[in-house]
């Protein structure tokens, strides 16, 4: 399942920087354009990691941090912000963030940040995959179905640990073809149909249980079967 990452930010342009590469990289991401819309959705969302603005309308950063904390939330909390003195940070640690990063970022400085927040504390978990009577283990390459050996693509297995990811939530054909495929691949969606059409032949038969059409949409995989 892919961790989901809340950014609370008014600057559209560092918003819709942050969605693409973040989904690019694999992260559920939602926005918030202000400190009470933000707060709501990470109460209600409950996401994996925040990016924080500080200079919010209706309810600055720090305030939002704070609160959240007061909550009870304890997700890392990452502040975004052009003030990068010392008394900007400490405020910002001393409220519960986790970390401060300086505006103008480094993308990849962020995003090796946001990998480090999520690992901390996190115990490493196998990357097999298990549902009805398949047993895909990535770090091998190996995927089995009712103990017998299934002869898998890279293609294909990369795409089956992306829809793993999104365990029961809908993906729309244009963003497997831009995180699987990358966002320089000019096929068209109908790549992505084949694909799955194979991983039904595959791995879930002619009554399909766990591959899911959601039509003018997308998939959905569900590692529990369908009842």
């Amino acid at each position: 399942m892919a961790d989901r990452i809340l950014l609370i930010e008014d600057d559209p342009s560092i918003v819709r920087g942050l969605e693409l590469n973040l989904s690019l990289d694999g992260y559920e991401v939602r926005a918030a354009m202000d400190g009470p819309a933000g707060l709501r959705m990470a109460t209600e969302w409950k996401p994996d990691l925040v990016l924080l603005d500080v200079m919010l309308p209706a309810m600055n950063g720090y305030e939002v941090c704070r609160e959240l904390r007061r909550r009870g939330l304890s997700m890392p909390v990452v502040i975004l912000s052009a003030k990068g003195a010392e008394p900007d940070k400490v405020m910002g640690l001393d409220m519960g963030a986790d970390d401060f990063v300086t505006k103008p970022f480094g993308l990849a400085e962020l995003q090796a940040r946001i990998k480090a927040h999520l690992r901390r504390g996190r115990p490493a978990t196998a990357q097999v995959l298990r549902f009805g009577d398949v047993e895909a283990d990535f770090t091998a390459g190996e995927v089995r179905r009712g103990g017998n050996a299934v002869e898998m693509t890279a293609r294909e297995l990369q795409l089956l640990q992306y829809l793993a990811r999104h365990d029961g939530r809908v993906v729309t054909r244009q963003m497997i073809l831009d995180t699987v495929w990358g966002a320089n691949y000019f096929g068209t969606e109908r790549t992505v149909d084949n694909f799955i059409t194979r991983l039904r032949q595959k791995l879930d038969g002619d009554d399909p249980q766990h591959f899911f059409t959601v039509r003018g949409i997308g998939y959905r995989f569900r590692a529990e079967a369908a009842r």
